[in-house]
């Protein structure tokens, strides 16, 4: 797992390289009709298990195959393999027509010129850009550029909290500030019980988390001119927290540091863990067998104070895009299948059941969003939450310091000091991994 994670920056160095010379996916042109009644979908991993999603997805994609006569082969793929197998598509040429990706890396897929631009002609094929969410839209590719994929589902980052857990150790309502949450995790975690959880081995993950901390260190991890930072004050800060939770507070259990595939929701959802911060939750807690009244959600702590007064973000603007390949041989089903995506029904059916936010404005109306989960996360997304940076390169930022973050979690868990010089040490590596 490290070695394909470490070596998914050359791969995309090998797509860029590709798009510019005009191989493989970046090659000229906007795909063809050559298969008419046929679409490959890659589906990033929503829900509790990649069979759930089968489910969830598989009588959509009946029923626009009733409408369009157009059949599609789903193929859903885990977070943690979904960014290695898109930068290998790229390289080679050889993807599906249409797939999911994290809308993080809008920019750097944008980047191989593999992704069909999302000009005004294709935004009016599928109804139109002012459909949709202005900020959700700013977080499919570069600023002043077509955009490399369009909005699918919007997300933002909440603490879940077990309430039994919190009501059996005397605590009143989840912690507002990172020294609440930590005095609360110190309370939960006694024998096989554990205040807070994470997923150590999920690079994409570790970015997310880290950077929000970072952000209320005030650091950017890239200065104004896409110049990495990783090594100044406040990420080392930020990074040094975060492992922190389990190194010197002990309110995450060792294992934690191998989770990459949702383990830590899992064992919130079995009573073993009493938080965890994450998108959104509900439909994996509900497929487990929790209800409702199990479980609370409350904005991401920080610092001190509020969220969004000042400097006090508590998310990233987090979403997950859809876009088409380029040299899809199915080009105008691909565009109706975007359009059949992210109509104002579909969006409201896929994004009710798997707890996120459609970033179709008349989808979002639906009173369905205004559930308490899901209001922390829209007010998240309108008032703290900041995007990531939109850079080329910030596929390379998430394997470069998600690998270092990740790193840090086996020492952790190995019992190995976690000091400000491991860390600074750490992250100077992944610098000049991304200067090479």
């Amino acid at each position: 797992m490290r070695h394909a994670r470490a070596a998914s920056a050359i791969t995309l160095a090998i797509a860029i390289t590709a798009a510019a010379t005009g191989c493989g996916g970046g090659s000229a042109g906007t795909g063809s009709n050559e298969s008419p009644k046929t679409l490959t979908y890659w589906a990033s991993n929503q829900g509790p298990s990649i069979e759930a999603d089968k489910e969830i997805l598989t009588p959509e994609l009946k029923k626009f195959e009733k409408e369009t006569g157009i059949k599609v082969k789903l193929e859903v793929v885990p977070w943690a393999d979904l960014l290695n197998r898109i930068l290998a598509a790229t390289a080679s040429g050889q993807g599906p027509d249409v797939l999911n990706i994290g809308n993080t890396w809008s920019a750097s897929l944008q980047a191989t010129g593999a992704l069909l631009p999302w000009d005004e002609k294709n935004f009016e094929a599928i109804g139109g850009r002012d459909r949709f969410v202005d900020s959700a839209v700013a977080s499919a590719g570069k600023e002043g550029e077509p955009p490399a994929a369009v909005p699918l589902y919007s997300l933002a980052y909440a603490l879940y909290y077990n309430k039994k857990m919190f009501a059996e150790a005397g605590i009143d309502g989840p912690p507002a500030t990172w020294d609440d949450l930590v005095a609360a995790g110190k309370k939960i975690s006694k024998g096989d019980k554990w205040g807070l959880g994470a997923e150590g081995g999920n690079l994409s993950n570790n970015i997310h988390q880290t950077f929000v901390l970072g952000q209320q260190h005030g650091a950017d991890f890239f200065d104004k001119d896409g110049k990495a930072t990783f090594t100044s004050d406040g990420a080392v800060a930020a990074v040094k927290q975060y492992i922190d939770f389990m190194a010197k507070d002990k309110i995450i259990a060792p294992g934690n540091a191998e989770y990459a595939q949702n383990q830590s929701l899992t064992d919130f959802a079995k009573g073993r863990t009493a938080m965890v911060l994450w998108q959104a939750a509900a439909s994996t807690f509900a497929a487990q067998g929790m209800k409702p009244e199990d479980w609370g959600a409350a904005p991401v702590p920080v610092p001190a104070g509020a969220p969004g007064a000042g400097k006090q973000v508590n998310s990233m603007v987090a979403g997950i895009n859809i876009a088409v390949f380029k040299n899809t041989k199915n080009i105008d089903g691909a565009k109706k299948f975007v359009k059949f995506m992210t109509s104002d029904e579909e969006q409201k059916h896929l994004n009710k059941t798997y707890g996120s936010i459609p970033p179709v404005k008349e989808a979002q109306a639906d009173a369905a969003f205004g559930a308490p989960d899901l209001k922390v996360l829209r007010d998240t997304l309108s008032t703290s939450a900041a995007p990531l940076p939109q850079v080329p390169n910030e596929s390379q930022f998430e394997t470069a310091v998600g690998t270092a973050v990740k790193e840090l979690w086996a020492d952790a868990a190995a019992g190995r000091p976690v000091t400000e010089e491991s860390v600074k040490g750490r992250l100077e590596k992944a610098q000049q991994t991304m200067q090479q």
